[in-house]
C-alpha cells in the first residue's frame, strides 16, 4: 500500500512538472506566432495547479497539430496602404464552473494580424448581450493603443499620415452593435451595463463597429470545426509555405 502511494506521488509530481514545463513553451508560441492555439491553451493553463491526465493529453494534442503544420506562419506583405482592421467576439460562460465568459479579439494589418488575445473575462456576464459589450471594450482599448503606437512609427519616420480614418472593428451580434452606437440608455436590459464600457465605442473618430455574420475573433473564444477552424486561421494571415508565391 505504502508503495503504490508513493509510486501515485511521483507520477502526480512528474506530470504536474512537465505539464507546467510545456504549458510555459506553449504560451510563448501562442504569444509571438501560433496564435490558433490561444483558446485551447488558456482552458489548459486553468488547471496548472493541479492537471490531470485528462488535460496531459489535450497538452499532447496540440503538440502533435504542431507536428502536422510545422510549415504554417504568418505571412506578412508589403503593401502600399495599411490598413487596421479588428475583429472581436465573446463566448458566453465558457467557464461553467465559475459562469465566466471568454474574451477574443484580433487586429490585423494588410490581412495578417499583429495583436490577438484570447482570455476569461474578469466580470460575470448576465447575458450573451453583455459579455458581447465587455469583450468590444477591452478591443476598442486595445485598439486605441494600437493607433497611437503606429501614430508614434509614422511620426518618428517622418511619414505623414494626415487625418486617419476610424478603426473598423467586426462584431457578429448586431443587438449589441445597435445598443452600442445608441450610447448608454439606462434601463431593465441595461441597469447592469457600466456606462464606461460605451465610453471607447461611442467615440465615433476612433472606432466604427460593423456587423459580421464570421467573424475571425471565433477562433479565441470557443472550439470550431475543422472546416471553420482552417477559415479562420487562414483569414487572420496564416499561411503554408508551399501557398506563398
Amino acid at each position: 500500500m505504502l508503495k503504490r502511494t508513493g509510486l501515485q506521488m511521483a507520477m502526480k509530481k512528474f506530470l504536474f512538472q512537465n505539464y507546467l514545463s510545456a504549458i510555459r513553451a506553449l504560451l510563448f508560441l501562442a504569444s509571438h506566432t501560433r496564435h490558433n492555439i490561444s483558446f485551447s491553451l488558456n482552458l489548459l493553463a486553468r488547471y496548472s495547479p493541479c492537471p490531470t491526465r485528462r488535460h496531459w493529453n489535450g497538452v499532447k494534442q496540440i503538440f502533435r497539430y504542431f507536428q502536422g503544420t510545422k510549415d504554417i506562419g504568418l505571412y506578412y506583405t508589403n503593401p502600399s496602404e495599411k490598413i487596421l482592421v479588428g475583429f472581436a467576439d465573446a463566448g458566453y460562460m465558457s467557464d461553467p464552473h465559475t459562469g465566466r465568459s471568454q474574451t477574443g479579439y484580433v487586429f490585423t494589418s494588410s490581412n495578417t494580424a499583429i495583436s490577438w488575445r484570447s482570455v476569461k473575462q474578469t466580470m460575470t456576464a448576465t447575458s450573451s448581450n453583455h459579455a458581447e459589450i465587455l469583450a468590444i471594450h477591452e478591443a476598442s482599448r486595445e485598439c486605441v493603443w494600437l493607433r497611437s503606437v503606429i501614430q508614434h512609427i509614422r511620426e518618428s519616420c517622418g511619414i505623414s499620415s494626415g487625418q486617419e480614418a476610424p478603426t473598423i472593428i467586426h462584431e457578429d451580434n448586431a443587438t449589441c452593435i445597435a445598443q452600442l452606437k445608441d450610447g448608454y440608455i439606462k434601463g431593465d436590459r441595461t441597469k447592469h451595463n457600466l456606462p464606461n464600457f460605451f465610453s471607447l465605442v461611442t467615440c465615433r473618430r476612433v472606432v466604427t463597429l460593423l456587423f459580421k455574420r464570421f467573424v475571425q475573433a471565433d477562433l479565441f473564444t470557443k472550439a470550431l470545426p475543422t472546416t471553420t477552424f482552417k477559415k479562420s486561421v487562414h483569414g487572420i494571415g496564416m499561411q503554408r509555405l508551399n501557398e506563398l508565391k
